[in-house]
């Protein structure tokens, strides 16, 4: 052992590069054949995955910091050395399966992040190391147990942040900040909205969520898949290369358009992709959907048996009324039209009661399925499908007008309208799938 505390660390280095390089040594002996096809793709799959996940990275030394814990924090007699981990990109162990470097999404790297004097979580000492062409420089020191903190007074840290942006998006693992450790850390369950000015690390907090949470849940995430999405191609080629230079693979990323399967193939110009992009074009729609409703005029009359049961004009009127304020709320037209027949049916049904008779589930099932029930349905809210509605916006003039007046100008709701043709079908852009959704 050396006294020379850089040397020490440079051994600690060159121990986790072999370390890692016997690691990858075993991943390449990994079986990629099993007892059928579908098992030995299977294999090859993970095969691949772990040699991608453990390639060297001259660029990426093995760890960028360490922190020496107090023993009696971790359960261990007072007379205990300090126990010391390095932190890195991923987890190193050697040959006896001992870490020689921790992966910073683990529970006990969290420290090297938000420890401080005031809650040194148990950490004495933190230390950030210095790079050069991939060898070990400099390293600078917090002794945390005597109130030192450097923060981004660090002039290392401070380095690796200012660092200019060449070429694909990097990690920020090396310089996670404890309020964006706090994002990163966060439940699974947790839904965030990250916002911030351009070049605040929006992205990369972001990115680094998606990576913690792999590491974190690994089944259930892998189970049901991770997707990335992005504006645009050259978005996804920028970050393309940050999860997995943090030992994740297997996650897809695509644009918008990149999910669209059946709709989204045709092209139309900007300016009128902007248009329909538009928060406007939603009352639009609304309007568009709800002109469809009509008001009923007259009673409606359901034979049960031998017997006519009256539901009258000022019922029916309040049931689509209702109906039709429950859309506002999130009711889906169609369940609205099964909610309808069942309130007519429900109404027979009191009057039966009322009479004395006592029917049943099944009977009232009957009346709602009916053809006077039906087709009172039909009349008032009938069927409709997004691309019916939207192709008749876009064929009508005057429906369009009507739907867009005091909402679009003319222009715009001219820019709309396109001929209706019968010889090809209609060849929706990634606009209108928007519109339609």
């Amino acid at each position: 052992m050396t006294d020379d505390p850089l040397l020490a660390e440079r051994s600690q280095l060159q121990l986790a590069r072999r370390c890692l390089q016997a690691m990858r040594q075993a991943a390449e002996h990994i079986a990629d054949y099993g007892v059928d096809e579908l098992a030995s793709h299977a294999l090859g799959r993970v095969r691949a995955q772990r040699l991608a996940a453990l390639a060297p990275d001259p660029d990426a030394p093995p760890f960028f910091g360490r922190i020496d814990r107090d023993p009696e924090r971790l359960g261990s007699p007072a007379s205990a050395g300090v126990e010391v981990f390095h932190i890195g990109r991923r987890h190193v162990r050697d040959d006896a399966g001992d870490p020689v470097v921790i992966d910073w999404r683990a529970p006990i790297a969290g420290a090297f992040y938000r420890a401080t004097p005031a809650d040194r979580m148990g950490v004495r000492l933190r230390r950030r190391f210095g790079f050069a062409a991939g060898e070990l420089t400099s390293f600078e020191d917090e002794h945390l147990d005597r109130g030192d903190m450097l923060g981004l007074g660090s002039e290392l840290l401070r380095a690796e942040i200012e660092r200019p942006r060449v070429g694909p998006m990097r990690d920020i693992v090396a310089t996670i900040q404890p309020d964006q450790d706090e994002f990163v850390r966060a439940d699974l369950d947790t839904s965030l909205c990250i916002q911030g000015g351009p070049g605040t690390g929006k992205t990369a907090v972001g990115l680094h969520r998606a990576a913690y949470l792999l590491y974190t849940y690994p089944d259930r995430l892998r189970r049901s898949g991770v997707l990335v999405v992005g504006p645009n191609d050259a978005f996804l080629h920028y970050i393309g290369q940050v999860l997995p230079s943090l030992g994740e693979g297997g996650i897809t990323q695509s644009t918008i358009a990149g999910l669209l399967t059946n709709l989204g193939r045709g092209t139309e110009p900007v300016a009128l992709a902007v248009l329909k992009g538009d928060a406007r074009m939603a009352e639009v729609l609304r309007r568009a959907v709800l002109s469809h409703v009509a008001k009923p005029t007259e009673d409606l009359v359901a034979v049960v048996g031998t017997r006519r049961y009256r539901v009258g004009a000022h019922h029916l009127r309040r049931y689509v009324d209702d109906a039709r304020r429950a859309l506002g709320t999130g009711l889906r037209w169609t369940v609205a039209r099964d909610r309808l027949r069942s309130q007519v049916a429900e109404d027979v049904r009191r009057q039966r009661e009322d009479a004395g008779g006592a029917p049943s589930d099944a009977e009232t099932a009957r009346i709602a399925r009916s053809e006077a029930v039906r087709g009172w349905v039909d009349g008032v809210w009938p069927e409709l499908s997004a691309t019916s509605l939207l192709s008749r916006l876009y064929t009508e003039p005057e429906f369009i007008a009507r739907c867009a007046r005091g909402v679009l100008d003319e222009a715009e709701a001219a820019a709309l309208h396109r001929p209706a043709t019968a010889v090809r079908p209609t060849l929706w852009t990634p606009a209108d799938a928007v519109l339609l959704d």
